[in-house]
């Protein structure tokens, strides 16, 4: 059966694969979340991010509000960038540390490039590279994961 015949009729696949990955019972921390390559989707990444670590894991705002915007940038190069119909969201938790990754069918690899004060686009990577204590990319069989981690203290 196509994606398009599992949708309800008059339901996009994009807004079904939006409506299933807002569901409240979507966790991205015990599989990855598919979401399809759309502007939208950013959006729902925020929501999944946010509602993992703040609400869920009990994290600090600061933390998250960091990891949101992190997340929606790298969102935001999947989306831009793989040419895929859509791209996965994982999100991990350890010993002081959590671990976000997207992942795209797409096996070009990410460049930090300069950033100069008067560039309104391309910063992404540079805020990945200047709020993360560590990111990368890992190259998969199908594409790549692109990943940031932030260390937690203690409260």
């Amino acid at each position: 059966m196509a994606a398009a015949d599992t949708a309800p009729r008059g339901v996009r696949c994009e807004d079904q694969g939006i409506r299933t990955a807002l569901d409240p019972t979507s966790d991205p921390s015990a599989e990855e979340v598919r979401l399809p390559s759309h502007p939208q989707s950013a959006g729902v990444v925020r929501t999944l991010t946010r509602r993992q670590l703040r609400t869920r894991w009990l994290l600090p705002a600061q933390l998250t509000d960091d990891a949101v915007l992190l997340v929606s940038e790298l969102v935001g190069n999947a989306v831009q960038h793989a040419g895929a119909h859509s791209f996965g969201l994982r999100i991990r938790r350890r010993r002081g540390w959590i671990r976000i990754e997207v992942r795209d069918p797409s096996r070009a690899l990410p460049c930090l490039l300069p950033v100069r004060d008067s560039d309104t686009t391309g910063r992404g990577l540079t805020l990945v590279d200047t709020l993360a204590d560590r990111w990368g990319v890992d190259l998969l069989a199908h594409g790549k994961s692109v990943w940031f981690e932030m260390r937690v203290s203690r409260p």
